[in-house]
């Protein structure tokens, strides 16, 4: 939340002239980063017109949050007012979307989404976008969730006529999700009197505030249900914006012999896996030929096991990038690529037969696969070299085929708390895209901290592990790893050795060893605590937190960072990567390892200039209060 005051107080602020830059202040404090002009101009002209309309029906003295942030989530709804019913003299709350449209057209046979004239791309139907932003607070804040019918949600678009968007009315209002335009305004300032009394809404402000958070459902963990039984997650924003598009285009589709090329792009914990996973389920209960394809083998081992646990018709869904080469063109109506970052040139490999050696692109094979193939990627986590999954390469691929391609970017932060300042701290400190290291500034979403020594790390991990959250260790790949145990064998080989302390790498190969799970399931087996995990293992999962140890092949030299890749023992660089590739694969390793946990991470470097880096930039009053599990 960026402010919370009376809309009696939000009143004066504004006719001084101040609220604006109350705001921008403390949007900068919180993201680290500046707020956009758009963001601006809807502050001082959309908040007017609510705080207005609150003032002219005498409801001077309720709560105004500005900017209330979705729990656990970078999302945020314009503004939630907060006081008392008038009839039952409860709590009472209305999530407000402020738009700044005149006019607004639903998409062609999708009523979800519309079109704005000045915007490039469709946007989800404002009506369902506040809907969304009530469904998710009933889901995460235990204040709401004992108290459903005190929320209710609208959309006001204080510029528009009837006229100018009639046709968003074709979505269903409900209490969660109606809407209202200026020329409505009367019906609107009924709407306010009818949830709202004229008393203050401190106290219930205070209620909502301090509601128990409930941790995000981890994907895996509710993968199963989503698959076989109904949609477990609510979609967000752009998120639902990408699942429209890929669920319009199967109908188109299914119409008439069209065939679209779908992208979604976002950072670490944007929700491309949640968008993938929703869209598998949905697909497969309306009995449609989908399939989710990686290449990661520990994703998608993991939701073999996970999802297909029940019924093992479910594990067939899941399958690899190279599983298409001599598939026939399309076979499959939907075609889902997550991580699609991992997409390499060819499919082929060593095991590969001669018949099937074609040389054909990866991406090419993929996209003949399915009438509708869907891309989810993000470019900041390619870890390997050969990997190539961009954007701009999707794109390229759909050109030479003729097809349409449709690219949606998800903007939100769901992993590490939902701080969008978090993850820009870490592009920052890594120098991924130009930026500079600079001290965290916490904003109450994710505790950050940094530990003196490897032992130190692992007893804090251990300790949050008894309040009952899930957390991993994990670390750069800069010890070598001791590939096959023997029978005799009574423990795991300790090869992360740091002075005195060791401790195993997670087991290499698909079998349990010694009572530790398998690679693929390192992540999300809790026994995989006590082991060391590499990117490889990490990636594409979350936990609750993640201790992750620099090591020698990324170290702090004065001003800026050195890349050693003499201290990498991955395999998978040779002498013919180039220096220039090694340390953008170095770099952007770190930045998946910094962005796994959702409640907080701990840093240890294994160098001491780093360490002093990391401590001046992380501060021991850094800490904020964990959500409480419940």
């Amino acid at each position: 939340m960026l402010f919370r005051e009376s809309a009696a107080s939000v009143a004066t602020r504004i006719l001084e002239g101040s609220l604006a830059l109350h705001l921008t202040e403390n949007f900068r404090h919180q993201h680290g980063r500046r707020a956009g002009q758009a963001e601006v101009r809807s502050w001082e002209r959309s908040l007017p017109a609510l705080v207005n309309a609150l003032m002219e029906v005498g409801l001077g003295d309720v709560e105004v949050l500005i900017e209330y942030s979705l729990p656990l989530t970078s999302k945020r709804a314009d503004a939630v007012l907060a006081g008392v019913h008038p009839t039952t003299g409860e709590p009472s709350y209305v999530v407000v979307e402020l738009k700044q449209w005149s006019e607004a057209h639903p998409e062609e046979d999708e009523p979800l989404l519309c079109r704005i004239p000045s915007y490039r791309d469709a946007v989800l139907n404002p009506i369902e976008q506040v809907r969304g932003y009530c469904e998710y607070l009933l889901s995460f804040n235990g204040a709401l969730e004992r108290m459903p019918k005190s929320l209710s949600g609208v959309a006001f678009l204080h510029n528009a006529t009837e006229f100018g968007v009639a046709g968003l009315r074709s979505v269903k209002e409900d209490q969660h999700g109606r809407m209202y335009t200026g020329q409505e305004r009367g019906a609107f300032l009924d709407f306010l009197r009818s949830r709202l009394a004229a008393k203050p809404g401190a106290e219930a402000a205070d209620l909502l505030l301090g509601g128990r958070i409930r941790p995000s459902k981890q994907l895996m963990a509710v993968a199963a249900a989503e698959i076989r039984d109904r949609e477990q997650f609510v979609l967000l924003a752009e998120q639902r914006v990408a699942y429209e598009q890929v669920m319009s285009a199967v109908r188109k589709a299914k119409r008439s012999n069209h065939k679209q090329v779908v992208v979604v792009t976002g950072g670490p914990g944007s929700g491309k896996s949640v968008v993938a996973l929703s869209l598998l389920g949905e697909l497969y209960r309306r009995g449609v030929t989908a399939l989710h394809a990686t290449g990661s083998a520990s994703f998608t081992k993991t939701m073999r096991k996970v999802a297909g646990a029940q019924k093992p018709a479910v594990q067939k869904l899941f399958m690899y990038f190279n599983s298409f080469m001599a598939a026939e063109p399309n076979d499959l109506d939907v075609l889902i690529c997550d991580e699609a970052h991992r997409l390499r040139k060819t499919s082929a490999n060593r095991y590969t037969k001669a018949e099937l050696r074609t040389g054909r692109p990866q991406v090419a094979e993929l996209i003949d696969a399915a009438r509708v193939p869907v891309f989810l990627l993000d470019q900041h986590q390619v870890v390997r070299p050969g990997e190539m999954g961009t954007k701009e390469e999707i794109k390229r691929a759909a050109a030479e085929q003729g097809l349409d391609c449709t690219v949606v970017e998800l903007d939100g932060q769901f992993r590490c708390g939902g701080s969008d300042a978090y993850e820009k701290w870490v592009v920052d400190l890594l120098g991924l895209e130009g930026g500079t290291p600079g001290e965290w500034e916490p904003d109450g979403k994710l505790e950050l901290r940094t530990a003196g020594s490897p032992q130190e790390l692992e007893d804090f991990l251990a300790a949050r592990r008894e309040a009952g959250y899930g957390a991993r260790m994990s670390a750069g790949y800069c010890w070598k790893w001791t590939t096959k145990v023997t029978p005799d064998m009574t423990a795991l080989p300790t090869d992360v050795v740091i002075g005195d302390w060791a401790r195993p790498w997670n087991v290499y190969g698909d079998r349990s060893v010694l009572g530790a799970p398998p690679a693929p399931l390192w992540a999300t087996d809790p026994a995989g605590f006590g082991q060391v995990g590499c990117v490889y293992t990490a990636q594409g999962f979350e936990y609750d937190w993640s201790g992750v140890i620099i090591g020698p092949d990324l170290v702090w030299r004065t001003d800026r960072w050195v890349v050693d890749r003499s201290a990498s023992k991955d395999p998978i660089f040779t002498k013919a990567t180039p220096d220039s590739d090694i340390d953008r694969l170095i770099r952007n390793t770190y930045k998946v390892l910094l962005t796994r946990g959702m409640v907080g991470t701990i840093i240890y470097s294994t160098d001491p200039e780093t360490r002093e880096k990391l401590r001046s930039l992380v501060h021991p009053t850094s800490g904020v209060e964990a959500p409480v599990l419940v």
